[in-house]
């Protein structure tokens, strides 16, 4: 088994399957504070993130070298002990002026916000300095009173987003997949990518109606059965689901894949910039995208760095 290990790259190809992730956390275990890790892969390691979170909690970066389409590389560091700087998610929960900061420099807070600010300006190659500086300036700016989202119990958190953001998906999407077919028809032939356009909003409105049923059937449910110490349900959700973590897991993968599929989007679109030839209904659709993004951010964001950390806490509780 040793022999995957060179220096620090993991040949993880080279392993069996049901050893993978073990292995890995056991070498990720013998590391000390600062060093790291290379994993080599043949698919996206993505699901391993979310397990060492989950397992052994916001103590390491990641860091993709190579993102396919044959190879994977990540390089995983231990942070250093000690090191607690807050994650773009955490202070944009604690303020949302911040949180603006973060969307004018394309920072991701929302499924990216378990990144430092550090991390994530050399991710995108920004000046780090500039933004603190910005989020420093932000502390000064008048407080647009925003709900006190943190303050509500997971239980109320949780309804609130089903009454408000879900309805808004459930009400928006479908008319904005009716719009992109008839632009893409209409326009189709002189702006191929609204041709993608159109694809990109099939599958989000796919993905998306099937993530809410599971978080409304099941991961809200079991959220609000350990606020309510409902005894009953937790047991039986526990015992077919096992910690909250999995769930959870899952709806944040879910989440970055509908945010990734936004975010070609807005490039194919070059930042919902509309051509000269655009007709009322291809001007409708661009506006219905924005706003949607601009709801599921916020979506986004109350599940991964509010709801999400809580029902985590509840459990271990």
């Amino acid at each position: 088994m040793e022999a995957t290990l060179t220096g620090n790259i993991l040949n993880v190809t080279l392993i069996e399957p049901r050893l993978k992730h073990p292995t890995i956390f056991k070498h990720f275990d013998e590391l000390s504070g600062g060093e790291d890790l290379i994993i080599h892969n043949d698919h996206d390691p993505k699901p391993l993130y979310y397990q060492l979170l989950g397992e052994r909690g916001n103590i390491f970066i990641w860091e993709y070298l190579e993102q396919g389409p044959v190879w994977w590389k990540v390089r995983i560091t231990k942070r250093l002990s000690g090191e607690s700087e807050e994650t773009l998610g955490q202070l944009a929960a604690k303020d949302l002026r911040k949180a603006q900061v973060f969307k004018k420099h394309g920072l991701d807070f929302c499924c990216g916000g378990k990144k430092t600010v550090k991390e994530a300006c050399r991710e995108k190659g920004i000046d780090v300095t500039k933004v603190e500086q910005e989020l420093q300036q932000a502390d000064q700016l008048p407080s647009a009173r925003p709900l006190p989202y943190t303050d509500w119990s997971p239980s109320f958190l949780a309804d609130y987003i089903v009454n408000t953001h879900h309805s808004y998906v459930r009400k928006n999407l479908p008319d904005i997949l009716t719009y992109a077919e008839k632009v893409k028809r209409v326009h189709g032939a002189r702006h191929p990518e609204l041709l993608a356009v159109h694809k990109l909003v099939e599958e989000i409105h796919q993905e998306m109606m099937a993530h809410l049923v599971k978080e409304e059937q099941v991961l809200f449910p079991y959220i609000q059965a350990l606020d309510k110490k409902e005894n009953g349900n937790r047991a039986a959700f526990k015992a077919e689901l096992g910690s909250v973590q999995q769930p959870v897991n899952l709806m944040e993968m879910e989440h970055e894949s509908v945010g990734g599929e936004m975010e070609e989007i807005r490039q194919l679109t070059h930042n919902f910039q509309l051509p000269e030839d655009a007709c009322a209904s291809y001007n409708l659709l661009y506006r219905l995208l924005a706003e949607f993004e601009e709801d599921l951010h916020l979506h986004v964001h109350l599940e991964n760095n509010i709801l999400f950390p809580a029902a985590l806490k509840l459990e271990q509780n």
